[in-house]
């Protein structure tokens, strides 16, 4: 932070809306705010090493209040705004938080519920409201506050910090149990963002768009870290909802979004081409076979094809300009596994999406793709300076300066995570072609091994089934079975064209799943994708589900991944009524 805002002070850092007009933070001010939080927690008693858990949705105080945590030698831990009271008191207890920041008032009623349990909580601090409770101080309070501790006392704190100490604390989102504490040094997250910063050739010009949940590590590399090593400005979404048109607003030049994003930006395009004139549809139909032809040859370093330039002038650019990414010259996913549908559905628009791999335990990123280096269908190709081997049972190892020092008073998962030699064990499965680019076919822990003893790669199929234009979410079960069968949800966005294809009367979601013609529809489809399978990967039934997952529902993270131990267990008996 410090030779940032020495080099880029007067230049925009974070620009968020206020009252309907953005207002931009510099690096200047972000860093002098930053060492005023930090002084503002040492007055209210933060230690070094202390915990301080931040609490809200992502805006300028997130990431002030995260430095300055860091600046006074405290270790910053992110609580998704969805965790109930129990899970915010087993992340503020576990990581020893001293202090909270909280967002409002809602956020604020779930920490007050749960203080009795938190013994070495001292102080919480509001970013927006205040509360009239000894120990709770708004934002306006800080600067008072700042005043009682000398830069001085700051300077020793920041002197006394070294790049192998713990920096900060970013938890699993507890798929399979209790968050576990992923342990990340000031090494780590340099390193990263710098390696990052480099691949991706940032500069001060970038501009990114942070909605992402800041609790997880890929949020906080791409809008937090890396715009640090390279003085970019990050711009902060008013809500998911409005994501669109803050997009064309701030037209970012690196975008970031997990595929359940994507998936729902391509449902919302496909609807509204449906309802185009033909002579419209025959033209977007033909720039499409132009665009994937083109973008598959241009990862095969061939010429794209002799109209391409005509369909980017008449379709891509006008799309591009639409989904406000006309400058983005980087758009990534990553934390999930995308479909090839979804990557083909941009690719053919001009919008090709590059994949990032990688974990929390490795800082973020370890393979990444780039507009000129990028393999449809594959994560890319390893961090510079990162290393990455298949394992003999097909697990994909990591070791580098990015791999985290361990998990969070948990020995016992650190020592099952990283080997003797230092590689990290991620727990997925891929291959590695002869140009460095690695797929990844399936996690460790979902395989699926039928009574057969057949092992199927569920992911993979799954993807499959989503290419069904009427559904969302796919789940494919078959673990100790005779045979695979799936739960599918509807998607509420192309579900009216759908249930006209299908010559279907519901009108809704639950009816849907009910429908007798709905049913025979799905089951046309998914009789085409079993021909194209052997036929132990075949799925032989499937139960439609009368709402789609959500993040409140339980069966989604706050990423937008599914719940696999979650969905088997709360639709149990439309699984055993499968078999």
């Amino acid at each position: 932070m410090e030779s940032t805002a020495a080099k880029f002070g007067p230049l925009p850092a974070l620009k968020s809306k206020v009252n309907n007009h953005w207002q931009t933070i510099t690096w200047g001010e972000y860093r002098s705010q930053s060492r005023l939080v930090a002084r503002a927690m040492m007055t209210l008693g933060l230690e070094p090493k202390d915990g301080v858990s931040i609490i809200g949705d992502n805006c300028p105080q997130w990431f002030i209040s995260d430095v300055g945590a860091i600046y006074a030698g405290g270790v910053p831990a992110g609580i998704y705004t969805t965790n109930s009271p129990e899970q915010c008191q087993y992340i503020a207890g576990n990581s020893d938080s001293s202090i909270v920041v909280v967002e409002d008032s809602e956020q604020l009623g779930k920490i007050q519920s749960i203080e009795a349990e938190l013994p070495k909580l001292k102080a919480i601090i509001m970013m927006t409201g205040s509360d009239p409770a000894e120990n709770v101080f708004s934002w306006s309070d800080l600067p008072e506050l700042a005043e009682q501790t000398p830069e001085d006392d700051l300077e020793v704190r920041v002197k006394a910090q070294k790049p192998d100490d713990l920096c900060t604390l970013i938890y699993t989102s507890g798929t399979t149990g209790s968050p576990k504490g992923v342990m990340i040094t000031h090494t780590n997250l340099t390193w990263t963002a710098q390696s990052t910063a480099e691949v991706c050739e940032g500069t001060s010009d970038d501009r990114m768009i942070s909605y992402l949940p800041l609790s997880h590590i890929a949020e906080q590399i791409v809008s937090l870290h890396a715009p640090m090593q390279m003085g970019g400005c990050t711009s902060f979404a008013e809500s998911l909802d409005l994501l669109g048109d803050n997009l064309r607003e701030v037209r970012p030049t690196l975008f970031l979004a997990v595929p359940r994003v994507w998936e729902k930006i391509q449902a919302k395009m496909v609807t509204a081409g449906a309802a185009n004139p033909p002579l419209r549809k025959k033209i977007a139909a033909w720039a499409r076979k132009q665009g994937l032809a083109g973008g598959y040859a241009e990862q095969q370093g061939k010429p794209q094809p002799l109209f391409f330039g005509l369909a980017d002038k008449l379709v891509f650019s006008k799309v591009r300009e639409k989904l406000g990414l006309d400058r983005c010259r980087l758009q990534l996913t990553s934390a999930a596994p995308i479909s090839l549908d979804t990557l083909e559905f941009f690719l053919s628009l001009g919008v090709p999406i590059c994949e990032v791999y990688g974990m929390s335990e490795c800082s973020g990123p370890a393979t990444i793709s780039l507009p000129n280096a990028y393999h449809t269908g594959k994560v890319g190709t390893c961090l510079p300076g990162g290393e990455i081997r298949i394992a003999e049972d097909g697990e994909i190892l990591i070791r580098g300066p990015h791999v985290f020092m361990g998990y969070l008073k948990n020995e016992a998962a650190t020592v099952e995570a990283i080997d003797d030699e230092g590689w990290l064990h991620s727990g997925d499965i891929g291959e590695i072609d002869s140009d460095g680019y690695l797929k990844i076919t399936d996690r460790k822990k979902d395989i699926i091994i039928t009574a057969g003893g057949e092992n199927i790669a569920p992911q993979l199929l799954e993807g499959k089934i989503k290419s069904i234009p009427a559904i969302s979410q796919a789940v494919v079960i078959g673990d100790k079975r005779k045979y695979l069968t799936a739960l599918l949800t509807l998607d509420p966005e192309k579900l009216t064209a759908e249930l006209g294809n299908a010559g279907s009367t519901a009108s809704s979601s639950s009816e849907a799943a009910d429908c007798t013609q709905m049913q025979a529809y799905l089951q046309t489809q998914l009789d085409e994708i079993n021909k194209s399978l052997a036929r132990v990967q075949t799925i032989k039934k499937f139960s439609v589900l009368p709402e789609d997952f959500t993040i409140e529902g339980g069966e989604l993270t706050p990423t937008m991944k599914v719940k696999r131990k979650v969905v088997n267990s709360k639709y149990e008996s439309q699984i055993n009524a499968m078999y």
